[in-house]
């Protein structure tokens, strides 16, 4: 039996993270799917594990009987394992390094990321009345400013074949995510070559393409294609 749970969803972006993260340090999880559209998360069961009512979170399971401590917030989560599982590193060894990584990470989680979310999007649709068109717009404006200010930091000489040098970061794990959800709101990449290429990088990666929301148990059939 697998010491961690992973309650998540295909598609989440921040549920993909942890997904990632896991895969890169060959931790086994037992996977638990929440249906966010039909409001899985929102279950009393699931609000006992995280009072947010969002995924991800990663229940650990403790060797003595009926011990568990559950971490949410992706970033968080993605801290602890590089802390509890140092290899390999999701962080640089130097503390300049590891700000800039944290930088561009939270480029992605803490600026473009939350303005994508599903909550956010059908507040502004119950709310303002946004309809498909209006979300799309809303989701590219500012998706596009966090993509431009992400572009010019990776022009910086420690970028390499990914963000930070030539091994994949926590960075690389939150841009790889945040691709899916730029190409579910068609967000045009053109102008963001280095981008795509690093993102192009991360594709080569088994861990990461095992944890793509349509390699997922709960990812449509009709989406498997």
């Amino acid at each position: 039996m697998s010491k961690y749970i992973l309650h998540n969803y295909f598609r989440s972006t921040t549920s993909l993270r942890v997904r990632v993260a896991l895969n890169m340090k060959g931790l086994a999880y037992e996977y638990v799917s929440y249906a966010l559209l039909d409001k899985a998360h929102k279950s009393d069961a699931y609000l006992k594990l995280n009072p947010q009512g969002l995924v991800p979170a990663l229940e650990i399971k403790d060797q003595k009987p009926n011990k568990a401590a559950v971490l949410t917030q992706s970033m968080a989560i993605l801290e602890y394992l590089d802390e509890t599982h140092p290899a390999p590193a999701l962080l640089p060894k130097d503390a300049l390094g590891r700000a800039r990584v944290r930088a561009l990470a939270e480029i992605i989680a803490l600026d473009v990321h939350p303005i994508g979310n599903l909550r956010v999007l059908q507040y502004i649709e119950d709310k303002f009345g946004a309809d498909g068109a209006a979300k799309k717009a809303w989701f590219q404006e500012w998706a596009n400013a966090g993509m431009a200010a992400l572009e010019t930091r990776l022009q910086e000489p420690e970028t390499g074949l990914f963000c930070h040098g030539n091994t994949p970061t926590m960075a690389d794990i939150c841009l790889y995510a945040q691709m899916f959800n730029n190409e579910r709101f068609g967000l045009d990449m053109d102008a963001y070559p280095t981008i795509r290429a690093i993102n192009h990088q991360c594709e080569q990666l088994a861990p990461f393409t095992d944890a793509a929301p349509l390699a997922q148990p709960d990812a449509p059939k009709k989406l498997k294609g």
